[in-house]
């Protein structure tokens, strides 16, 4: 099997699963059963194989079962470009996630080097009429699929960024304390909106080279105060030269922090913001897929998808027409939904998985 595909997947009190194992055949996957069955916490437990935090951005001791259960473990086989991983994740007495990969520890970016995992959840159906950091999170994620360094380079700025912020809380004035500091972000900030602008230019080609069923989005780097400078030498000026101002605000008022990502439905010429719940969701699932064909190329494989309600907000044809997509492009894909009817176009296309839940523990079955 080549591509990149889990061919197993173990879960141990993880979530409200006590335990269980599915053996996966590369086939995307649809996954059914009622809300609150457990079927979130399935895409949790794969979310893990990529770099960050997971899907819900939660810490290791909200994975773990409760109240019987002191930690958890996920285990799981993955192909990767014809090579296979055994990964391991284990966290016990609410202690930071530990990685290993072919049984030896490993950093969670180095996740990043054999796998790219994509996800689109029903909270991030509000990504073009809520807050600028979530936009800023959903390209983020897109960047890192392209570049896993890309995590690092943001670690370091926000590390600086916060040092900085409490000298101008401090109200300290001495140059001497900032330099250090400006220029570590300036490096690090400079190559973050790099990073940016070459994930958008991935998406942009991706979009325009495709036959799709889905809206092309038209996709902007804005920035809150002013045109971000492109080099760090010119970005460290633009921080020293701002440091009065950001005195008086007590935060630093300039840099990649403080970007936005603008869309609108090309076709319409409307701002993303104004268009309807179904054109949003129509426009999120071209932006994954986009990233998807896009990663196909650069990686040498398309991504592992996870797809939480997907059928939520898309009417059938357009639901048959993002199987046939994720079909085409050799993608395994995790889908959840209330019912098997809403996977029914998949057909044996995919493995089908039910979902249950019984006093607070969740089981699964293969169907077919």
């Amino acid at each position: 099997m080549s591509g990149l595909k889990l061919t197993a997947l173990t879960l141990s009190h993880f979530r409200s699963h006590v335990g269980g194992n599915l053996a996966l055949d590369g086939r995307p996957v649809a996954i059914f059963g009622p809300n609150g069955a457990g079927k979130t916490n399935i895409l949790e437990a794969v979310s893990l194989f990529s770099p960050g935090r997971g899907l819900r951005r939660a810490s290791a001791e909200e994975m773990t079962r409760r109240p019987e259960a002191l930690g958890w473990k996920i285990t799981g086989v993955l192909r990767s470009l014809h090579q296979a991983h055994e990964v391991e994740f284990r966290s016990e007495n609410g202690a930071a996630r530990q990685v290993r990969i072919g049984g030896k520890a490993a950093s969670q970016l180095a996740l990043g080097r054999i796998a790219r995992v994509l996800w689109l959840i029903p909270s991030m159906d509000r990504l073009w009429i809520e807050g600028a950091e979530g936009r800023r999170r959903f390209l983020d994620r897109a960047v890192l699929s392209f570049i896993p360094g890309h995590a690092e380079a943001t670690l370091t700025y926000e590390k600086a960024m916060r040092e900085r912020n409490r000298l101008l809380k401090d109200q300290v004035r001495d140059a001497h304390w900032y330099g250090a500091l400006e220029s570590q972000m300036a490096e690090a900030g400079a190559m973050i909106h790099s990073n940016r602008l070459f994930a958008l230019d991935q998406l942009r080609d991706a979009q325009a080279e495709a036959q799709t069923a889905f809206p092309t989005a038209e996709l902007e780097l804005t920035h809150a105060e002013a045109d971000l400078p492109d080099t760090a030498d010119a970005l460290c000026a633009t921080l020293a030269a701002s440091r009065s101002r950001d005195l008086a605000a007590g935060r630093t008022l300039i840099g990649p922090h403080r970007a936005d990502l603008i869309g609108t439905y090309a076709a319409k010429d409307v701002p993303a913001s104004d268009c309807s719940t179904g054109e949003q969701k129509a426009l999120l699932v071209s932006l994954i897929l986009a990233n998807a064909r896009a990663l196909a190329r650069d990686f040498g494989a398309p991504p592992i998808l996870l797809l939480d309600e997907v059928a939520a907000h898309l009417d059938a044809s357009r639901r048959a027409a993002l199987y046939d997509e994720i079909c085409a492009l050799g993608a395994q894909a995790f889908m959840t939904g209330t019912g098997p009817e809403l996977f029914a176009e998949l057909g044996d296309r995919a493995m089908h998985v039910e979902v249950t839940e019984e006093s607070g523990v969740s089981r699964f079955e293969v169907q077919s």
